[in-house]
């Protein structure tokens, strides 16, 4: 039989339930849940239309109706304002199998339909169409809305009667590009990074050309600025999470958005002048800070300004911090150099550590612009360091390695450090002990030549020293490379690799990939919420002023130095493997687990990394043979190839011409490229989002701005560095109101919601085929055995990285959470 179109009526027109026509055919019974905003579905009147019945769109049902209320024995437990009706269909042999069914709304308001469940189908049983998508009143959105089963289809057989339904569905969420989009539209497209900055605060665009290249985001259709018609006009503040995106890209009823959204108005405030005036400006020790998480925030009493009741909203009167990991255990174990150097393997951001292979490092800038920018490090300040060994040996052995940010940041600090931050290009050179520690060698720090660019870098070399003036140098030195790991992490680490290029492969998913598509379904449940969250991002946290310009050193060129990073953007490169090995930290080695032996063996990111990764891999190589059994299937894919094409050509355009992009011509490619997608949006974001709190919600841990230069030997600032290391430290770092704005603003990243959907999770009923479902299963017991033995691994004194002196066991990586702060939990897309 023939997959066919049923056109449905739902809902009560008033005190009166609509019913089904009289009819003789046999009914089809079903379950439809709903939702809507206020949790009432009052006097809802959701009218279909007939569809014609020609050859290409097949026969058409009856109308049917929203019956009565049932709530005493739901097919599925209900969430909070989900309420399911009884529905009934005529049903006639010769309309075929229910591929699909069409809604209009005719009632005022929006509403949620979650699903559709046939039951007793003749010859068919259940049927189950996943919606999860509202569905606005026909006076906003004029066309009807189409839902399509569980069922799974390529292109090329697709049943007839719904491949047109297929194709128009796409082209209505494809849009003209024209015209500004409001909350009811439905439309996926692109735009370049113009909407940062407003007349006041100018920031150039970001994408379309070769000197600032980006990923594209969703287009708004916003008009222009009037003084600059190349960037787009930005919304008021208070209107942040009015923001466009398509209205089913919105957070969830049942999201905690009481905590987040609040969260985020608060922040729009805590940006603004009032913060200053409300808190002391400084941190003067560090018993200071603790008391953030003993004692509390303590604001002043009465209406002082405006914005007192947001920042009540996120701090409270009183309101204390959570206590951080790292100093839970022991409130002095982070500043040891171990940590220090421990956290580059299982912190934050474990994603930037290299194998050193030459000495000494050397510059890849360009030499006739910028000089001799080669590392002024030497052997005599190392080498009575390597256990006995000389240099060429550690290199040889793999001993040497080196945190590097000297190339990223020497083109932007002469401006970065000609506003009040004053900031260092660092390099760090660590030794890998016997007992698989690392220990911190030696630090420079760079600044650009006074006489220009062309003339070099001016750097200094510390060593690692315990007492007295040296210790406190050092300690200064490690607090430099700490910031510029801290702004590298928010803004490359975490932003660009994570949020920024995941963007454009939703909008290609959605524009390009029906429903039906094995490869959507696949990837959908790792795109919730990315496009909203990443359109805040650009209203309160990215854009010009705001909470990350205010809180990470590069300050207003934020956002320009992540353009100059994307240009070295590859996207195979982002495998975990290949990741490892562009570091330096792996080799390939077919006799190790996943095919790589680590430099370090307790490198415990890469470790539980690799397990994730392989399993990702292997259950994205199962469902795929599923669907496409020879590399003909992958070519002959019209869907598939033309996806593949828009990302390349469209959402990552400004490298469209690069030779390094996956042709889509192979089972292997597609079994790939969609593991890198997977991985990116769930494991790897997972690894440097939600440590944020538990690592940097300790300001003097990961400061994230200098206010001053190491000072020189005879100033009075010097003197105070000898006199008073506390006091001279706060005032070298972030102020103690951006500290309050920057850890807020982490302890929110780090925070999982209620609703989470995580790595192995899925919405019941997701598709109707057997073997992927078996698979699925299959992926969630390899989950569950990766989570049992990263808890073996925390437990192996022998490992020393897992926990460190500061106790912290490395459970970024960890599968599964349970809500709030827990420092643990991939949760399947990157929705905060």
């Amino acid at each position: 039989m023939s997959e066919n179109i049923i056109p449905v009526i739902t809902g009560e027109n008033g005190r009166k339930k609509l019913k089904c026509e009289i009819s003789h055919s046999s009914k089809i019974q079903g379950t439809a849940i709903l939702q809507t905003k206020k949790n009432v579905l009052n006097s809802l009147h959701e009218l279909f239309d007939k569809l014609t019945e020609d050859g290409l769109r097949g026969k058409t049902g009856r109308p049917a109706y929203l019956e009565k209320c049932n709530t005493t024995l739901p097919a599925a437990p209900l969430q909070e304002g989900e309420v399911q009706f009884q529905i009934s269909f005529d049903w006639e042999e010769e309309i075929g199998v229910p591929g699909a069914f069409t809604i209009r709304n005719d009632h005022h308001g929006e509403f949620f339909l979650k699903s559709l469940t046939l039951e007793h189908v003749p010859g068919h049983g259940s049927i189950h169409f996943d919606c999860h998508s509202w569905v606005y009143p026909a006076k906003f959105y004029q066309k009807d809305r189409v839902f399509f089963s569980n069922k799974t289809y390529l292109p090329y057989n697709t049943p007839v009667p719904l491949r047109k339904y297929r194709e128009e569905e796409l082209e209505n969420l494809r849009g003209d590009g024209k015209g500004e989009l409001h909350e009811a539209d439905r439309i996926y497209d692109y735009a370049y990074y113009n909407d940062l900055g407003d007349h006041k605060h100018v920031r150039p665009v970001l994408g379309g050309c070769l000197d600032r290249p980006y990923p594209r985001r969703v287009r708004t259709g916003r008009g222009p600025v009037d003084s600059d018609p190349r960037n787009e006009s930005r919304l008021p503040l208070l209107k942040s999470l009015s923001i466009y995106v398509p209205r089913d890209e919105r957070f969830s009823l049942s999201k905690n958005e009481d905590f987040l959204l609040n969260s985020f108005k608060a922040l729009t405030q805590l940006s603004g002048p009032e913060l200053k005036s409300l808190f002391d400006k400084e941190f003067y020790s560090f018993k200071d800070v603790l008391t953030l998480y003993t004692e509390g925030i303590k604001l002043p009493d009465g209406p002082l300004h405006a914005s007192l009741e947001m920042i009540n909203m996120i701090f409270g009167s009183g309101r204390k911090f959570p206590s951080p990991q790292v100093i839970q255990a022991d409130e002095s174990a982070w500043s040891s150099d171990e940590e220090f150097a421990r956290e580059l393997l299982a912190g934050v951001n474990p994603v930037s550590i290299c194998r050193l292979e030459e000495f000494p490092p050397k510059s890849k800038l360009n030499h006739e612009r910028f000089g001799d920018q080669n590392s002024s490090i030497t052997k005599e300040h190392i080498e009575n360091k390597l256990h006995g060994m000389i240099i060429e040996e550690a290199i040889e052995k793999n001993k040497l390695f080196i945190l590097d940010y000297h190339d990223v940041l020497m083109p932007f600090l002469r401006l970065i450090n000609e506003t009040s931050t004053k900031v260092y290009a660092t390099r760090t050179l660590l030794f890998l002990k016997e007992d698989g520690t690392l220990k911190p060698l030696a630090i420079e720090l760079s600044l650009p030549h006074p006489g220009g660019d062309q003339f070099g870098a001016v750097s200094n070399v510390y060593t690692p020293a315990e007492h007295g003036i040296e210790g406190s140098i050092w300690k200064l030195a490690k607090a430099y490379v700490a910031i510029n790991d801290s702004g590298f992490h928010q803004l490359i680490s975490h932003w660009l690799r994570t949020h920024a290029v995941i963007e454009p492969f939703v909008i290609a998913t959605n524009r390009q990939l029906s429903v039906l598509h094995p490869v959507y379904k696949l990837l959908h449940p790792h795109f919730r919420d990315t496009l909203y969250i990443n359109a805040l991002a650009r209203q309160v946290l990215i854009n010009a002023e705001g909470v990350l310009e205010a809180t990470v050193f590069p300050g207003k060129y934020s956002m320009e130095m992540s353009s100059a990073v994307y240009k070295d953007w590859i996207f195979t490169d982002q495998a975990l493997p290949e990741d490892l090995k562009k570091r330096g930290m792996a080799v390939e080695d077919e006799n190790s687990p996943n095919g790589l032996r680590l430099m370090i063996e307790d490198y415990p990111f890469a470790v539980d990394g690799l397990e994730i990764w392989s399993a990702i891999k292997k259950w994205v190589k199962q469902y795929s043979s599923f669907y496409y059994k020879t590399n003909d299937m992958v070519r002959q894919d019209s869907e598939l190839q033309s996806w593949w094409k828009e990302i390349q050509e469209k959402g990552h355009g400004d490298k469209k011409d690069e030779l390094w992009w996956p042709r889509m011509q192979t089972c292997e490619e597609l079994i790939e490229i969609c593991t890198i997608i997977i991985w990116i949006a769930s494991a790897l974001h997972a690894a440097i989002n939600f440590g944020q709190y538990p690592y940097g919600g300790y300001l003097p841990n990961r400061p994230t701005i200098s206010r001053r230069l190491m000072p020189e030997k005879g100033s009075a600032d010097f003197k105070e560095l000898e006199s008073n290391f506390e006091e001279a430290f706060f005032k070298t770092v972030t102020a103690k109101p951006l500290a309050l704005l920057g850890i807020s603003l982490v302890e929110i990243l780090s925070m999982h919601s209620a609703d989470e959907e995580y790595l192995g999770q899925r919405t019941p009923g997701w598709t109707s085929d057997a073997e992927p479902l078996q698979a699925f299963k299959k992926f969630q017991e390899t989950l569950e055995g990766i989570g049992d033995r990263i808890l073996d691994r925390n437990r192996d004194t022998r490992l020393k990285n897992r926990s460190g002196p500061v106790n912290v066991p490395y459970t970024l990586l960890f599968p599964a959470s349970e809500e709030g702060l827990t420092g643990k939990g991939i949760p399947n897309s990157i929705s905060i």
